[in-house]
């Protein structure tokens, strides 16, 4: 039976009704020249600042550069990441902020700068992300240090401690126990509910899996994300990874958790992006450093902060580092690091080659906050110690005149090495505060006055050892009251002289 007109008609009118047209609308950009992981985009008039834009499926890239004809857009990847975008491609604006995963997922991982994992351990099961650039917390958000972070390093919880929300930078040459130092801080705050993040920037690749393998060999890994820009990766990605480390931090602070950051190190992070300003032909400045280099920096650093009560009391503790060449902190990087921070740990050449080891020049280190924060119990037994250490190192240079000395100003010498010898301290080998208190307490007490020099590392292990099996009410109540009553102290005293008779009597038959 053939179709009727009014009916054919009827179908069609049906079939127009239930038809919607779906309008998309992309902006979209062609390149117009690439290179060294710069590409220049041509038409891309409404994209943003610091957005990702998508060159082929795996390729993506960031916006850095807003010109009045064309964008300027830092491309990722690892080896050659602009090998496979050649002029005339299609570039499309994806509307997002660059951004990294975030949450507890990531602890115990080594992740690249885009949080991507490289450790071969799967991927990272998390749906929470953040950008990488955020609002520092204002001043009405945050409170003053408060609390102690412990090194476990003598030398720095005792004269340069860092309190939790602090920035202390660790700066000196290469090659002087820098990294050491920061490694030895992670492996401390195990048991102390503080989450760790090392990022390493422009280092070996070899040096980057050292540092996850000593860190799983102590326990470490367990509250520790790794966030590797390694020297394979591009200046772009190297640019990015503090930043991403940093989001990764925010996550936890503002969940009420205390963090802790290393930045290792600042150094390369800004000869990182030195080159991609440099490519963009921007205009160069001192050290051809382009003309935000602080900003770069400050930026990052203003991040870390104690939050108030009503935020959760989460705290984000920065250490970053900074190499120096030649000693000289008075170079462009160095001095505006410095002046960013709340103090400085300065390592000496001279000292690590005297085998002082950590190497810290107690007369150009200082923390400006952590005093604050610093443990009674410490403050009470080295109040004097820095004092007393830089007035040391002066008396050595000046007796190497041969002059005659008296009385005071030898047993000064007699004092002063002591302390110095006291405050070594082996790799790896964090020490509690209370084994800290101890032995710095013989020492600024003249205890240790009458002994030589080199019985000096002899006495401290065996010392800790008859303190934990003999007198472990000493130690657990300095480490739970954080002070020393006089009780305490007459206590330690009858402690000390009795293990000192032994030891003298052991040591001289």
């Amino acid at each position: 039976m053939p179709l009727r007109p009014e009916e054919v008609s009827s179908i069609i009118r049906n079939e127009l009704e239930k038809y919607k047209t779906r309008m998309r609308s992309e902006s979209i950009g062609t390149v117009i020249q690439v290179g060294d992981t710069i590409a220049r985009i041509h038409g891309l008039d409404d994209v943003m600042t610091g957005e990702l834009v998508q060159f082929s499926e795996n390729v993506m890239g960031m916006v850095l550069n807003l010109e009045e004809d064309s964008v300027g857009v830092v491309v990722f990847g690892t080896d050659n990441p602009d090998k496979d975008i050649k002029e005339g491609d299609i570039v499309k604006r994806t509307g997002k902020i660059i951004q990294v995963p975030v949450g507890e997922a990531l602890i115990g991982r080594v992740v690249n700068a885009l949080g991507r994992p490289i450790d071969g351990k799967g991927p990272v099961n998390t749906d929470k992300f953040r950008p990488i650039e955020s609002k520092a917390p204002n001043v009405v958000e945050r409170q003053p240090v408060c609390e102690s972070l412990e090194t476990g390093i003598k030398a720095i919880d005792a004269m340069t401690p860092i309190g939790r929300g602090q920035r202390e930078l660790i700066i000196a040459d290469r090659q002087t126990g820098k990294t050491a130092i920061a490694i030895d801080t992670i492996i401390n705050q195990k048991g102390k509910g503080v989450y760790c993040i090392y990022v390493a920037i422009g280092q070996k690749l070899s040096s980057v899996v050292t540092v996850s393998e000593t860190l799983q060999k102590c326990g470490a890994m367990e509250y520790t994300t790794i966030v590797s820009a390694s020297s394979r990766a591009s200046a772009s990605l190297q640019y990015l990874a503090p930043y991403s480390g940093c989001a990764m931090a925010e996550e936890l602070l503002y969940s009420g958790k205390h963090v802790l950051v290393v930045y290792d190190d600042l150094t390369k992070h800004a000869q990182a992006y030195r080159q991609l300003s440099l490519l963009l032909r921007r205009p160069p400045g001192r050290e051809a450093y382009p003309g935000d280099i602080f900003y770069l920096h400050s930026r990052l650093l203003e991040r870390a902060a104690k939050l108030n009560d009503s935020l959760g009391a989460g705290s984000f503790t920065a250490i970053p580092i900074v190499e120096t060449q030649a000693g000289d902190i008075t170079s462009y990087i160095p001095t505006n690091v410095i002046s960013i921070t709340d103090g400085q740990i300065y390592l000496e050449n001279d000292l690590f080659y005297a085998g002082v080891r950590p190497a810290i020049n107690v007369g150009l280190s200082v923390s400006r906050v952590g005093g604050k924060a610093q443990v009674k119990a410490m403050r009470q037994v080295a109040s004097k110690l820095r004092l007393d250490l830089a007035q040391y190192r002066e008396l050595v240079i000046f007796t190497q005149f041969g002059t005659e000395l008296d009385k005071s100003t030898q047993a000064q010498l007699v004092r002063g090495e002591r302390m110095t010898e006291i405050l070594k301290q082996e790799q790896f080998n964090p020490l509690s505060i209370s084994k800290q208190v101890l032995i710095i307490y013989c020492g600024t007490h003249g205890f240790l006055d009458d002994l030589a020099v080199g019985s000096i590392k002899k006495f401290e292990a065996q010392f800790f050892k008859y303190m934990d099996k003999n007198h472990p009410d000493i130690a657990a109540e300095i480490e739970s009251k954080r002070e020393l009553s006089q009780e305490l102290m007459q206590g330690m005293d009858a402690a000390i002289y009795a293990f000192k008779s032994n030891f003298v009597r052991d040591n001289t038959l």
